[in-house]
């Protein structure tokens, strides 16, 4: 099997809400997602996606990802898309770095692998493990009685993990944090997740003012040793995000105790084949997992799928479904929130056909 064209597609995703807000006073009003087919010489077609969350969260911004791609696509024409090894060889000598650029592609090619075994992704990462998995919701930055007033609607939906929007004024923030905790029943979770937003001595007056409240703190400053300090002021659990970016960065923080979660975003490690990797080393070094992506619709959901329901319940602390977030469906079979919890779709590969009426012509194709 020969891949023979590489096409890419640009969708803007609205959200529900209007808009999503994190810290600094960044916010996102519309999404610029990337899907990217795959065709071969056997007739199959594979799918991936990838949604960078605006230019200023990552190094990573939707016309970055679309102009990589249109340079790594030649690279990979005649290539066997089943060689997911030698697909991420390549691209990595093609290109240094840029791992959302390479994303899209290699989960285009787990799809096509998937649909040439006859075997759905999830199968293909280890296996389906229970029925399937639960969710979490991020609650946008507001005010603290805006963010507490969003809690019952979100469990009507069936939410039970939130995860706060905080990383702006400390005072705030502790305000947000207790108002919130206070619309928690047994059996919630939270999280506040400043997304890289406090200074140290900001990010240390939070968690001195939350020490009576049960929460989990996410990624409080930019740099790794900023949060390693407040982790070792706090016996708070402790999640790092935005620099958990590869291999080297989840062996460092496993060796320093920095964490007791990581969450694994998809687009930031490279795809599914080094996500996994990842995935497969936090189970061997007991550190739980969310695992997600930037942002997305609903092929990124359905990649969120596969690799969470092949993670072991014990190890999975969340997942995202963003499709849930955005008002464009953009393919059929992905999967859907019940009850605040998703599955893995059990058709082979992704298990989902874009809908090309909304995904119009491709912005390029190579091939």
């Amino acid at each position: 099997m020969k891949i023979t064209r590489i096409s890419a597609y640009q969708i803007d995703l609205p959200l529900h809400e209007g808009s999503y807000k994190w810290a600094d006073g960044k916010s996102v009003e519309v999404f610029d997602s990337t899907v990217v087919a795959i065709e071969t010489d056997a007739g199959i077609t594979g799918h991936g996606e990838v949604c960078p969350l605006g230019p200023a969260y990552l190094p990573a911004y939707a016309n970055g990802a679309r102009t990589g791609i249109r340079e790594l696509a030649p690279k990979l024409i005649g290539l066997d898309p089943r060689d997911l090894g030698t697909i991420n060889r390549v691209m990595d000598q093609a290109m240094r770095g840029h791992p959302y650029v390479k994303s899209p592609l290699d989960i285009a090619c787990w799809d096509i692998l998937g649909q040439a075994t006859g075997l759905p992704v999830v199968t293909l990462l280890g296996g389906r493990c229970g029925e399937d998995v639960l969710l979490y919701r991020a609650i946008s930055q507001d005010t603290p009685e805006a963010m507490a007033a969003n809690v019952a609607g979100y469990r009507a939906e069936g939410y039970t993990k939130f995860q706060l929007k905080v990383g702006g004024d400390a005072d705030t923030d502790i305000a947000r944090i207790h108002a919130v905790s206070k619309k928690l029943l047994p059996g919630d979770v939270l999280i506040a997740d400043a997304n890289t937003g406090w200074l140290m001595h900001e990010a240390a007056r939070v968690v001195e003012g939350v020490r009576d409240v049960d929460v989990y703190i996410e990624q409080p400053c930019p740099s790794y040793e900023e949060c390693l300090a407040i982790r070792r002021r706090t016996p708070k659990p402790f999640i790092l995000d935005e620099v958990i970016d590869g291999l080297p960065a989840v062996l460092r923080g496993a060796s320093d105790l920095a964490m007791d979660v990581i969450n694994l975003k998809i687009s930031k490690v490279g795809g599914l084949t080094r996500a996994r990797q990842i995935r497969d080393l936090c189970l061997s070094l007991g550190i739980a997992m969310t695992i997600e992506d930037t942002w997305g619709g609903d092929i990124t959901t359905a990649a969120i799928a596969h690799l969470a329901h092949s993670t072991p319940a014990d190890f999975l602390f969340s997942a995202t479904d963003f499709n849930s977030y955005v008002t464009v469906s953009l393919a059929e079979g992905a999967p859907q929130r019940q009850h605040g919890r998703m599955s893995a779709s059990p058709a082979p590969g992704l298990g989902v056909l874009p809908r090309m009426e909304v995904l119009g012509a491709p912005v390029f194709s190579v091939g």
